[in-house]
């Protein structure tokens, strides 16, 4: 589903600059879920994590009760009056049952401008053709774990050796953009000071700023500009504009690329082996 600041337009770019090995995967900020979605399902032990409760509570009735979900939104109205009737019950957090505020939420996100969950977006959309997605994400979530963590608590709590944070905070300046802010400078550095002392490994994308590459210059971490198409602009011009990003590291991120080529080259090797007599025979 959109979600402010989602992965969709790197999710390719972030998946190839994994680890080649870990044996547990971490979303701690987990948005829109672009990223884990994205991921092919393994062995790895797997959670998801946003402080967003609202969405936490969405992921949660997604996994665990789609076809009470699906009712409910079923004869829902794309109408303005609705809109702001239910964005205004969860800003005050009436009490209703878990099913019901997932659907209310849901409808935010989706009728909303751009998914702000602020502003309705007058776009007309079909509320039936994200039921067969609510399905197909209900089974990818069933060995998930959900959390609703600060992330430092989190990362505490998820840390090992073993373990692969992949983070995508909130851009630095860019608090007005979330519902209810919240993530401040002083959580910018705390961020930075937790995952300069965890034992596992982490991968962190943010907004091309001078503030947050002095944050990470630091030894042993490494920094990577890329970039994406800004989708904000491609609404209202035609000409590409793009969006300068940077993905951060505690490892080299060249390294998942070097491994499949040494394991290319080492099949090709072993499939001539193997067949050499044949080879032989054709000559």
């Amino acid at each position: 589903m959109s979600w402010v600041g989602g992965k969709k337009a790197l999710r390719d770019e972030i998946l190839v600059r994994f680890p080649h090995e870990y044996k547990r995967y971490i979303e701690v900020f987990g948005g829109g879920g672009w990223v884990l979605f994205h991921k092919p399902r393994g062995d790895d032990f797997e959670v998801y994590n946003d402080f967003n409760t609202n969405l936490v509570n969405l992921y949660r009735c997604v996994r665990e009760k789609p076809k009470k979900l699906i009712e409910l939104l079923t004869y829902t109205l794309n109408s303005r009056l609705d809109f702001e009737y239910m964005r205004d019950t969860l800003r005050q957090k009436d009490k209703m049952c878990d099913e019901k505020r997932a659907a209310y939420f849901y409808q935010v996100i989706q009728y909303s401008y751009v998914s702000g969950l602020n502003t309705f977006g007058g776009i007309p959309k079909s509320m039936w053709t994200k039921f067969p997605l609510i399905h197909s994400a209900s089974r990818r979530l069933q060995r998930v774990v959900i959390e609703n963590k600060d992330f430092e608590s989190l990362i505490k709590q998820y840390d090992r050796s073993e373990s692969f944070f992949y983070l995508d905070p909130p851009y630095f300046s860019t608090e007005d953009y979330y519902e209810g802010g919240g993530f401040t400078g002083d959580d910018h550095n705390r961020l930075a000071r937790c995952l300069f002392n965890i034992e596992g490994k982490f991968l962190l994308s943010y907004n091309d700023c001078p503030e947050i590459r002095d944050l990470y210059t630091k030894e042993g971490i490494y920094i990577e500009s890329i970039s994406r198409p800004n989708n904000m602009a491609l609404r209202y011009v035609e000409s590409m504009k793009e969006y300068a990003e940077l993905l951060i590291s505690n490892y080299d991120i060249t390294e998942k690329a070097r491994k499949n080529v040494q394991l290319t080259l080492f099949t090709g090797d072993s499939y001539m082996e193997e067949h050499e007599d044949e080879q032989e025979a054709i000559c």
